[in-house]
């Protein structure tokens, strides 16, 4: 990886999923091409699945399964909205 963090990929790829919630459903492939098209040779897929990977595992998203795979951020059930 060139000079961009983990951290600094997890935090765009968090965008994308932020901005795209409720609208689409975001696979991991869309952040990876989402990433080339923004950094180009500076990234890999190796990259991008450690950002996904620390997004993750930090709970700030989630991996939805309806329809195929996708990141998705954490839903809030009602009750827990007290």
């Amino acid at each position: 990886m060139g000079d961009i963090s983990t951290e600094q990929l997890a935090e765009e790829c968090l965008a994308i999923v932020t901005e795209n919630a409720g609208k689409k459903k975001i696979k991991a492939g869309d952040l990876q091409k989402a990433m080339a098209a923004k950094y180009g040779d500076q990234v890999d897929r190796k990259d991008v699945k450690a950002a996904i990977k620390e997004l993750i595992d930090s709970g700030k998203c989630v991996y939805g399964y309806f329809g195929g795979s996708s990141i998705e951020l954490p839903h809030v059930e009602g009750s827990a909205n007290d």
